[in-house]
């Protein structure tokens, strides 16, 4: 399956990039119940609605108080809620893979997950051998959190697609921050698709839909 590149503006906070989330993914959001799993400060609830929105995670603003780190099953009936987001979240659980799941069981419709390519940020300063790779490392005092995997744009899709459920479609998409056009296209005559991928998508969306 290949990916779709888009560009998207740069955000200066985190507001900014909620609503490109709400307004790029416009169906997704469009009616019903959507629950936002590991959704911290909770921003999209004021682009939904509280009276469709829960929001799920260990601190922050949820609605719900949950661990997602110590839990094997959402404590949610099956298909409560019409959409499911999980956004810049799995990456940050070492049971990834049993949660990645659930999120489909208790989904009606859509669900919609969104993975970061941790290569983009590490390349230079790898190549460089010197300066910290943020979310990594290891500092002497243990972290509130933490990313637990390390990929790139080629793992993120290739998970992401092989945990779509049967009777699901599955529609990937590369975001990269907006670069002027003949930048752009040197490094696409540089590079395959796949490893511009690699090296300069910043973020792999995946929306996928019940059958």
């Amino acid at each position: 399956m290949s990916a779709k590149f888009i560009q998207t503006p740069r955000f200066p906070e985190r507001q900014d990039r909620t609503r490109w989330v709400y307004e790029h993914f416009a169906l997704v959001f469009r009616e019903g119940s959507v629950l936002d799993v590991g959704c911290y400060e909770a921003p999209m609830r004021q682009f939904i609605g509280a009276e469709r929105y829960t929001g799920v995670d260990v601190a922050g603003h949820p609605d719900v108080v949950l661990n997602l780190e110590e839990c094997s099953r959402l404590p949610f009936e099956d298909r409560s809620y019409d959409t499911v987001m999980c956004i810049e979240v799995l990456e940050h659980l070492g049971n990834l893979h049993v949660l990645v799941e659930d999120l489909f069981r208790v989904s009606r419709k859509y669900v919609l997950i969104s993975l970061p390519n941790a290569w983009r940020d590490a390349r230079r300063k790898i190549e460089r051998g010197s300066g910290k790779i943020a979310h990594y490392g290891l500092p002497t005092q243990p972290p509130a959190d933490r990313h637990k995997w390390f990929f790139n744009v080629t793992d993120a899709r290739q998970f992401l697609e092989g945990v779509t459920p049967p009777g699901w479609t599955c529609d990937i998409e590369v975001s990269e921050p907006r670069r002027a056009g003949v930048v752009q296209a040197l490094r696409r005559l540089r590079h395959s698709r796949e490893a511009y991928g690699n090296r300069y998508g910043q973020t792999v969306w995946a929306q996928y839909t019940a059958g």
